[in-house]
């Protein structure tokens, strides 16, 4: 079960043993069915999430309407950012597409592992790095780039998202309607034929 999360680490940071055992010993499992939420809008964000295997989306509600921010796959991590920084209520929902099982490590803990371990700190900083390019990333393509140009970045990038997500929440995602995906779909699926 932490084989994948001693991975993830190192390959981000060297570890000593100690520093991994004390991590590992602070994680607890979590398992959620599929369509259940692991944080709600208006509950703070007190913890950091490795997913071991399954899916979790965000989203928001806005006008009625969910809106999904990301997606995130076994062998990543996430956390409300914002919510787990500032203390401060969520306004995301977490929810599992899939099974999923995730490691939980609670913020009050991270810390303290920090103070302990400059290499954990380390990591910790990487993330926040990881986290600042992804949503900077995200937010440029949705200024410049076409709702088909979005879909055939995941086409070409994130082939899980794609193979494993419902198309509603990939529509959802690229901020348009299921109908005009299924519409950019078969264009592209048209091109194909012809050339």
């Amino acid at each position: 079960m932490y084989n994948q999360i001693q991975a993830s680490l190192s390959a981000y940071i060297s570890l000593s043993e100690e520093a991994f055992t004390a991590f590992r010993d602070k994680l607890t499992v979590k398992e959620l069915p599929r369509k259940q939420f692991l944080l709600l809008p208006g509950e703070v964000c007190k913890f950091v999430a490795f997913i071991n295997e399954g899916c979790l989306r965000y989203y928001y509600q806005a006008d009625g309407e969910e809106r999904t921010g990301q997606f995130f796959f076994e062998n990543s991590w996430y956390t409300d950012y914002e919510s787990f920084l500032t203390g401060q209520p969520s306004h995301q929902t977490i929810q599992a597409l899939e099974p999923t099982q995730l490691l939980l490590l609670p913020k009050t803990t991270l810390y303290q592992l920090y103070d302990h371990f400059p290499s954990i700190e380390r990591f910790g900083r990487l993330m926040a790095e990881q986290a600042y390019l992804g949503s900077r990333k995200n937010n440029v393509a949705f200024l410049t780039e076409s709702p088909e140009e979005r879909y055939l970045h995941l086409i070409a990038h994130r082939p899980k998202v794609i193979e494993r997500v419902p198309l509603r929440y990939i529509a959802s995602y690229l901020g348009i309607q299921p109908e005009s995906l299924s519409r950019i779909r078969k264009r592209l699926y048209d091109q194909r034929r012809k050339s």
